[in-house]
């Protein structure tokens, strides 16, 4: 009766893991057919004939060399403005003490049940007032900070020992170099699973980057994959095969940081 439970177990876990990988196989087996096997009914699951020229047809089509590089720029610092400021954050509300720090600590975590839809107006109108429209400024200043990268790595520096402050304090160090010289490098598996997380979802946000640019110069790659869908028609292969492509990098980074990810998730505790 054990090994039967133990091989339904694996069986729904298995079945579950398809169910999630289904999509992104249709998805790369869709990029490699042509648009009248697309619309065939019953719809086909491997194409006929795999047509690889979509993937090179697909980046000339659509200016996807300035698409990766407006994204490269926004990604980057996203990561890097999350890494400073969200840090910097963390480490006043786990380390230092000040009137009504846990309050306001606990006022940033009420933002995170705010829709993120709900700010998007007031932001577009600010970015608007600053005359941003169309600049990479637009486009990561929102992002620079979150609650979520303060609240995970506030709760990871409270899992460091106090004793190596104390200990740097007796020395004379300031607050800032315990900061710079103790904290952060023993933070490394945090700092890693934010910087991830900011990058990714820098690299896959749509909807701001297609409110706040409308010059073709300036779009990102998740809005480029959305030029190949028009009022009447969408070219599927071009889209899928474009989307394909957006993917790897993510991909990329996840497996080269997993490690970092996973420690970091592991040994952020809900101390405090």
């Amino acid at each position: 009766m054990k090994l039967f439970f133990q091989i339904f177990k694996y069986l729904v876990l298995v079945l579950l893991a398809l169910s999630m990988l289904i999509p992104f196989l249709w998805m790369i087996s869709t990029s490699l057919m042509n648009e009248l096997e697309v619309y065939q009914f019953p719809p086909k699951f491997l194409p006929s004939t795999w047509k690889w020229s979509n993937f090179i047809e697909a980046m000339t089509l659509q200016p996807f060399g300035r698409f990766f590089l407006n994204t490269l720029i926004v990604a980057f610092a996203s990561v890097a403005g999350q890494l400073l400021f969200c840090s910097m954050a963390a480490y006043a509300f786990a380390r230092l003490r000040f009137k009504g720090r846990d309050k306001l600590f606990s006022l940033y975590l009420a933002t995170m049940m705010i829709p993120a839809i709900v700010t998007i107006i007031p932001a577009f109108l600010i970015i608007n007032m600053f005359g941003w429209m169309n600049t990479y400024w637009a486009l990561f200043t929102p992002t620079v900070s979150s609650v979520w990268g303060i609240f995970l790595l506030r709760q990871f520096f409270q899992t460091i020992p106090r004793d190596l402050e104390d200990a740097a304090r007796v020395d004379g160090a300031s607050e800032f170099t315990i900061f710079w010289k103790i904290i952060l490098p023993l933070s490394k598996p945090a700092l890693a699973t934010l910087a991830i997380f900011a990058f990714m979802g820098s690299w896959k946000d749509f909807l701001w980057p297609l409110i706040v640019t409308n010059r073709m110069d300036m779009r990102t790659v998740e809005v480029g994959i959305a030029n190949f869908s028009s009022l009447y028609s969408t070219d599927w292969p071009h889209q899928m095969a474009a989307a394909v492509v957006v993917m790897l990098p993510i991909v990329i980074v996840f497996f080269i940081a997993q490690k970092y990810f996973v420690r970091g998730i592991t040994l952020t505790g809900m101390k405090g």
